[in-house]
């Protein structure tokens, strides 16, 4: 069965298990609430509860450990060599799974039946030609070996999901059965589904901080490998990026690094100031209606894709620059450059520093604002002296969350900026980025074992801790103005 099917069963259960519950409770007290412990709902959440969370940890987990037991059978099955590397052996797994999406893709479309599946095991030759009949784009050949190997690896992953599919839907019912029996008058049911609650919440939590731990773990170790095929210094220090899978590679930083920063930085020169002067109209000059207008207006610019603004960047912004300023110049002859890129970058940006900057000004209370006004000062002395200081904090975190997110885009660098790995002071030049180079070096059929590949895993590593070392400048900027105000 779908595992989607056996979620909405779960769910359907859970939810007759809430009427029963909340019933039942009532009913044992002869249709006098008033003797239960709890509210009657809350004898209905709990028996919900017991449906239906045991129930979903046990198909998480069983989500997480079934690939793993396929993947051991079939392994056994496909009879490889004891002395076979992981690369072969991933290979060969890749080929089983290719393989096993077909035949189910054809079984589900009914253009092969399981008769004429059961017939190839005596000559599985003809099976590929008869996949790609019903309509698969596969290449591989399938021998016997492969046969009993994608045979082994659909049937256990079908037995394994038809024995998840009866214990989740019986361990389902079993919470069925056991809250029925606890909703009596005198237990405490509200106390039960608190503490559910409170460890829902706290698991919640503890997903979140390893979730951030594993990708660092991850990215760690993936790091380690590639500085143990490359040397650290030519990486961090080298001044050419020319990866090559079939030679000798020149894998260095530096000019990934400075055009990240340089494409950055003309972005939050155009975002920063027109995104803080919007934000101290709209909050201290603009008349309401006006306000109603110009902000749903702006924030309109964080909703449109990335490409959009890559593609306004390609056609629109990077030939108007080649042509009334570049060329005329002497600076360049391509569309595509640090300037095309930054600009675009910096429209995208506005609507991050002005929303975020609005709301924490309009949160500085008014009577600062009155305080200023009645020793006689102007309104524009009260914005620079009084209003900005005071929410310089939210401010910076404003222009921080605009870094990250100048520091992390892709698509706008690779249609505005081009992919040229140089160093140069020229704004008009192509250049790229450190996000562009992690997805080129993660596109395509690439060995992950090669340093050409697990560089992406350096790079994203190099990422994170300039993002890092923002977040501890910007907090400590926040600590020292917010010490003035408390």
């Amino acid at each position: 069965m779908p595992l989607f099917w056996t979620f909405l069963i779960v769910l359907a259960i859970a939810a007759l298990a809430f009427v029963l519950g909340r019933r039942g409770a009532v009913a044992r007290t002869a249709g006098d609430s008033r003797q239960l412990h709890s509210l009657p709902s809350y004898y209905g959440w709990y028996s919900f509860i017991l449906a239906a969370v045991p129930a979903l940890v046990v198909m998480i987990m069983w989500i997480f450990v079934q690939p793993i037991v396929v993947e051991m059978r079939t392994v056994s099955a496909l009879d490889l060599p004891e002395a076979v590397s992981t690369a072969d052996q991933n290979a060969a797994m890749r080929q089983v799974r290719t393989v096993a999406m077909a035949v189910q893709d054809a079984l589900a479309s009914g253009a092969m039946t399981k008769d004429q599946l059961a017939a190839f095991a005596t000559d599985p030759a003809p099976m590929g030609q008869a996949l790609r009949d019903a309509g698969s784009s596969m290449l591989v050949t399938v021998t016997p070996t492969l046969y009993n190997a994608v045979d082994v690896y659909l049937g256990t992953s079908n037995m394994l999901a038809w024995i998840m599919t009866v214990v989740i839907i019986g361990l389902s019912l079993a919470g069925v059965f056991v809250a029925i029996s606890r909703c009596r008058p005198d237990f405490r049911a509200r106390n039960a589904v608190e503490k559910v609650t409170m460890s829902i919440l706290v698991m919640a939590s503890v997903i979140a901080i390893f979730t951030t731990v594993a990708i660092v773990v991850s990215m760690v170790f993936e790091t380690t490998n590639f500085f143990s095929q490359h040397s650290w210094i030519d990486f961090f220090f080298g001044t050419t990026w020319s990866p090559a899978f079939q030679g000798q590679s020149q894998l260095g930083l530096l000019p990934l690094l400075w055009g990240t920063l340089y494409i950055s930085f003309i972005a939050l020169l155009v975002a920063v100031p027109v995104g803080l002067f919007t934000a101290i109209y709209l909050s201290e000059y603009a008349t309401r209606r006006m306000r109603s207008i110009v902000k749903p207006l702006i924030e309109i610019l964080a909703g449109i894709p990335t490409i959009v603004y890559g593609l306004f960047a390609l056609i629109t912004v990077g030939p108007l620059l080649r042509d009334y300023f570049a060329q005329p110049l002497g600076l360049g002859t391509s569309g595509s450059s640090v300037m095309t890129a930054g600009l675009v970058m910096g429209i995208m940006l506005i609507p991050f520093v002005s929303s975020l900057s609005d709301d924490i000004i309009n949160a500085v209370p008014q009577s600062m604002r009155d305080a200023s006004l009645g020793l006689g000062a102007t309104p524009s002395e009260t914005i620079r002296q009084v209003i900005v200081p005071a929410a310089l904090p939210g401010i910076v975190g404003a222009i921080l969350l605009a870094a990250s997110r100048a520091i992390g885009e892709t698509m706008i660098v690779v249609l505005g900026a081009g992919a040229a790995a140089q160093i140069g002071l020229n704004p008009f030049e192509a250049m790229t980025t450190i996000t562009v180079k992690i997805v080129s070096q993660l596109t395509g059929d690439t060995d992950f074992n090669s340093p050409e590949t697990l560089v992406a895993f350096a790079l994203g590593l190099t990422l994170f801790v300039i993002t890092l070392g923002l977040n501890i400048v910007a907090l400590y900027i926040v600590r020292t103005y917010r010490e003035q105000y408390e």
